[in-house]
């Protein structure tokens, strides 16, 4: 199996399966590469959709050429744990990124979470997310603010009166459960039309339906994430070893 940065012609053949809507691992067949290093390199560049092999190798040269000119950043909180490849770490972070950032999320907002997400601490203080990403404090500022605002982070001050930023078990519980209210906002404020339009107009019973389906999948989601909330906090288990082709070695004679 080739191994390296992919290549140019490499990238026309990813661009031309995702236009006749191949599978990811079907692509990465028909290069002989790991599916994971096509799956990286389409969400890195542009997503499924928006893909372009020419400006995926273009922008792949330049942030090789700026990696090079950039002195490896000295903040412990840049620098991957040992044991960690840094180039496959740097790959996954951008990826996680873009793909965050097709769910909706802002460039940096994703990039600010996917720090969060990818630091053994779970934690970063705003002067080591600016040294960690490079940006000016403001733009980390805007940033931190959406994430609270939408309750995917916490802060708090550590024993240097630091603010740090947090991403910890509790908060996907704490956002869901704040969903499931938004829902509950929804539809509550759609059965306020029904009786202002008149209950058996058409657009009533339009707005009948709507709260419905939304009180449905706002338990729904309340339901789901109190029966999953241990999840978070549960070590997961190691998976056992895959099992050997090789016949297992003939006990010794004890006769």
């Amino acid at each position: 199996m080739p191994g390296g940065r992919l290549t140019q012609q490499e990238r026309r053949q990813i661009a031309l399966g995702l236009t006749e809507g191949l599978a990811y691992a079907e692509i990465a067949r028909g290069i002989d590469r790991p599916t994971s290093t096509v799956t990286r390199e389409v969400m890195r560049n542009g997503g499924p959709i928006a893909y372009r092999a020419d400006l995926a190798h273009r922008a792949t040269e330049q942030r090789a050429h700026r990696r090079r000119q950039t002195a490896r950043r000295e903040s412990v909180a840049a620098t991957p744990a040992p044991g960690r490849d840094a180039d496959a770490v740097h790959a996954y972070e951008e990826a996680f990124t873009a793909l965050l950032m097709q769910s909706g999320l802002p460039k940096m907002t994703a990039r600010v979470l996917v720090s969060l997400y990818t630091t053994d601490e779970g934690s970063l203080t705003a002067s080591e997310l600016v040294q960690r990403l490079r940006v000016s404090p403001a733009s980390i500022s805007k940033a931190v603010a959406f994430l609270e605002g939408q309750g995917l982070i916490r802060r708090e001050r550590d024993d240097r009166r630091r603010e740090r930023y947090i991403a910890d078990d509790d908060v996907w519980y704490q956002s869901m459960i704040a969903s499931a209210r938004s829902h509950a906002v929804l539809a509550e404020t759609a059965r306020q039309g029904v009786g202002i339009l008149g209950p058996d107009s058409p657009a009533a019973t339009r707005l009948e339906n709507i709260a419905r389906f939304v009180d449905f999948v706002g338990e729904s989601i309340t339901r789901a994430a109190e029966q999953a909330r241990e999840i978070l906090s549960t070590k997961p288990e190691t998976p056992p070893p895959p099992p050997s082709d090789e016949p297992p070695a003939p006990r010794p004679d004890r006769g």
